[in-house]
């Protein structure tokens, strides 16, 4: 099933139900209201949404509108926990090797994973709102779950079952704030502002055969400014998958229903396919040629990130987003 979250002036929005082709919804309110309560009450609450979703397909909902991603809310508004990976040692690696630094072993064997902000999430079409263009404002494109209550200690054969939906992620980044946050030895905060959600999350089994229970294995499209800068698949090169991403969280405390898990820029080996953040390809210019070339993004540049099934059509829906200035206050 297709679940999104529709603004109706509230802070976590009211939950819909999205057909398979993204064209029509209909309002879940007769099940649930709001999507952590389903994730709270899974086993009781998730049938029913299937069976709303099937009579939405067939075209038998009594209720049904056009769906519109852009009144939606990041399908989760607010969530329990947003942890985000980097599933994709390549990425890094490159990151690395052009500023000359080593790539230590133990990155190929330990995820490395941050804390992001959960209490602000954004919906696809939501602005980047960044008060500089000089701190080096750059998209990453990709794929995260939600997950079920997964105790401490679990293994990733005891994850995998207890992810329950998939969405795709514009996780920002302010390049040029990094290395001094980093530096101070307790990782990121303000060089990641608010993260981007598709329109709508998926359950596993609208996926077929592209989700493996670990790996999503599909082409992630990314636009810059209506050029197509990347096409990376999220199931290529992926060293840590979901499984093995949750279990890491897991190690030393609970993750509750509601926890959304990112896997970092999605990054392949091949550079044909292109990148999925800006700092990738500075990356690969500073290796080749000496010195990057592309800049970052300024005010006015839009993104837009989605994915296809085998058929062509969209599967989450697209993130679409400009980056602006913060509003001024009018003046009285």
């Amino acid at each position: 099933m297709k679940l999104a979250t529709l603004r109706d002036g509230s802070r976590d929005g009211q939950l819909a139900v999205v057909a398979r082709d993204l064209r029509i919804a209909h309002f879940a309110s007769g099940i649930a209201g709001r999507l952590q309560q389903v994730l709270d009450d899974w086993a009781y609450l998730a049938p029913q949404l299937a069976d709303l979703y099937r009579t939405l397909n067939d075209g038998r909902a009594r209720h049904a509108f056009a769906f519109d991603p852009a009144q939606c809310m990041a399908p989760l508004p607010r969530a329990y926990q947003w942890a985000d990976g980097s599933a994709y040692v390549n990425h890094v690696e490159l990151v690395r090797k052009a500023r000359g630094a080593e790539m230590p072993a133990s990155f190929w064997t330990d995820p490395l994973m941050y804390q992001g902000g959960s209490d602000d999430l954004l919906g696809a079409r939501d602005d980047i709102v960044c008060a500089s263009e000089d701190w080096g404002i750059d998209f990453e494109a990709e794929v995260a779950v939600v997950t079920d209550d997964v105790p401490m200690g679990a293994t990733p054969e005891q994850a995998a079952p207890q992810i329950r939906l998939l969405l795709l992620a514009n996780d920002v980044s302010l390049r040029n704030l990094i290395p001094a946050e980093l530096a101070k030895g307790f990782g990121f905060l303000q060089s990641k502002p608010a993260t981007a959600f598709s329109p709508v999350a998926v359950s596993p089994d609208e996926l077929g055969a592209a989700w493996d229970g670990r790996r999503l294995a599909r082409p992630l499209v990314v636009h810059w400014n209506g050029r197509q800068v990347g096409c990376a698949d999220a199931g290529a090169d992926m060293v840590f998958d979901f499984a093995q991403l949750i279990a890491h969280l897991c190690r030393t405390r609970n993750a509750r229903a509601g926890s959304i898990v990112g896997s970092g820029t999605v990054s392949n080996r091949d550079p044909a396919r292109g990148y999925s953040c800006i700092a990738e390809q500075r990356a690969r210019e500073r290796i080749e040629h000496g010195a990057a070339s592309t800049p970052f993004m300024r005010y006015g540049d839009t993104v837009r990130i989605e994915m296809f099934d085998a058929e062509g059509a969209s599967i989450f829906g697209a993130i679409e987003q400009k980056v602006a200035a913060p509003r001024r206050p009018a003046r009285r």
